[in-house]
């Protein structure tokens, strides 16, 4: 089955790829189907939800490609910071650039809030909602996936992306920026939620 993926995040169509391709999805993403990226594209996250936001890409990229698709939005949630950035996660710092560049950012800003606070204030969870629609106007299949840790006084591994090394995966025992990508795919909250959706999309499913 043929399916694409309404993100544009080179970091996310790596985590993307590895799991659904082993579950035999074909996965497409927009640049390679010829989707310009258009201006409307930046007011499709800014909802006070990620399901919200997840069903505003998959319903804008089904309309423009006609074809199966799913979107998902994900974040931090500390819970010291009242559950902060969570769906700001990726615009948190407020700052603009490269990936690599708002991911700096954001960074250092989780880090100056957590500035002198103990172990027990650092308390974690990342979580992603994954939303697939077979069409622009079809009942929507949602996942879901979570995972546990808290946040380290310092970034540890270079591995992954977004606040991924200063996570500290209470599974396991290591940030997501030193683990490998099957390790952080077999508990990450996006892994989770990607196998949901390709279990619900297998026949037997």
């Amino acid at each position: 089955m043929k399916v694409l993926a309404a993100t544009r995040s080179r970091g996310k169509q790596r985590e993307i790829r590895r799991v659904l391709e082993s579950a035999g999805l074909e996965v497409m993403f927009p640049d390679e189907i010829g989707l310009p990226q258009l201006p409307a594209e930046d007011g499709l996250e800014l909802a006070d939800s990620f399901e919200t936001n997840a069903r505003r890409k998959a319903e804008y990229f089904a309309r423009l490609s006609s074809l199966p698709t799913f979107a998902d939005d994900s974040g931090l949630e500390v819970f010291a910071l009242g559950g902060a950035p969570g769906v700001h996660s990726r615009r948190w710092a407020g700052v603009s650039g490269s990936e690599a560049e708002v991911d700096a950012a954001n960074n250092a800003e989780l880090l100056r809030r957590l500035a002198g606070a103990p172990e027990r204030k650092r308390a974690a969870r990342y979580r992603c909602v994954l939303l697939f629609l077979r069409s622009a106007s079809d009942v929507p299949t949602v996942c879901q996936g979570d995972c546990s840790g808290r946040i380290t006084e310092a970034p540890r591994g270079t591995n992954g992306f977004g606040y991924d090394s200063l996570f500290h995966s209470a599974e396991l025992g290591k940030t997501f920026g030193e683990a490998t990508d099957e390790e952080k795919d077999s508990v990450s909250h996006r892994g989770r939620a990607l196998r949901a959706l390709a279990q619900r999309l297998s026949p037997a499913g």
